[in-house]
């Protein structure tokens, strides 16, 4: 794993160096940080799409790997410091208030966990987890100009239970055009509701797969790292990479659906925006 985020890094690393030359530098986005995407190049409508492929553990707790291939990109429309957007699975609003907040309010779809999402038959005998509609409530605060160092605030919560992620990061080399390094560091709590659907056993599964009942208590679930990087090739052609690496606690990595102590992923990807 860590020689393959080596490989990738230097892999961006290099396509930085090509695209500082070929980049447009027209586009203001919302906030300069290369997480938030913003298409819209200040005003009015503003489309995305692309796909990227993802080398990330196959469910939560999971010792197995996997390569999925998502869409990228999105639809948008910004009006002076409010922009409203569709991506993926959500659907959402963002504003920008007093240069120094941004609040974020978003609806999506939070898909369960499968029994066959383990090729080893871990989870076999476990059903599969509950899915549901979520609602998203983000806030930074920008502690230094260009939002070079920020906090981060998120609350995630609905049928699946609620999760609640505080955390900071630093943009590195970030440009008004919204690309650059962007790295962070967060802090992430969940309720019983949750923490059962990922990492419980009840009396049901517990006969079903021959696993221990299991009861996890809402809290302290886990600390995580996190690497954003966006750069562009052209005036249109984006390249975009994330990784992360997330440490649990011991009340979730004690579960036995925990087959490791930390989930990873890292992914790579390209935008055309139009």
């Amino acid at each position: 794993m860590k020689k393959l985020v080596l490989q990738v890094a230097t892999f961006l690393s290099a396509l930085s160096c090509f695209g500082s030359v070929n980049a447009t530098e027209m586009r203001t986005p919302l906030v300069p940080l290369p997480s938030i995407s913003d298409f819209t190049n200040g005003d009015g409508w503003g489309v995305g799409i692309g796909l990227g492929v993802e080398y990330e553990t196959a469910y939560e707790g999971s010792d197995e790997f996997e390569f999925e291939i998502d869409p990228a990109g999105g639809v948008q429309w910004r009006t002076g410091e409010h922009l409203f957007f569709w991506a993926g699975e959500a659907i959402g609003w963002r504003t920008l208030a007093k240069d120094v907040w941004l609040f974020q309010a978003s609806v999506g779809y939070e898909e369960g966990r499968e029994e066959g999402d383990s090729e080893d038959g871990r989870l076999d005998g476990l059903g599969e987890s509950s899915s549901g509609v979520t609602l998203l409530l983000e806030v930074r605060h920008v502690l230094a100009e260009d939002w070079r160092y920020f906090l981060d605030g998120r609350v995630l919560t609905g049928e699946i239970g609620t999760l609640g992620i505080f955390g900071a990061g630093t943009c590195l080399g970030c440009q008004p055009n919204g690309t650059g390094w962007e790295v962070g560091a967060v802090v992430t709590f969940h309720d019983g509701k949750l923490a059962n659907r990922d990492f419980g056993v009840n009396t049901r599964q517990s006969i079903d797969s021959g696993l221990p009942e299991t009861d996890v208590d809402s809290g302290y679930r886990s600390t995580g790292f996190n690497v954003n990087y966006r750069n562009y090739l052209n005036e249109s052609w984006q390249i975009f990479g994330e990784a992360l690496y997330e440490i649990y606690g011991s009340d979730v990595s004690d579960s036995p659906i925990s087959r490791n102590d930390y989930e990873a992923e890292i992914g790579v990807g390209f935008t055309y925006v139009f």
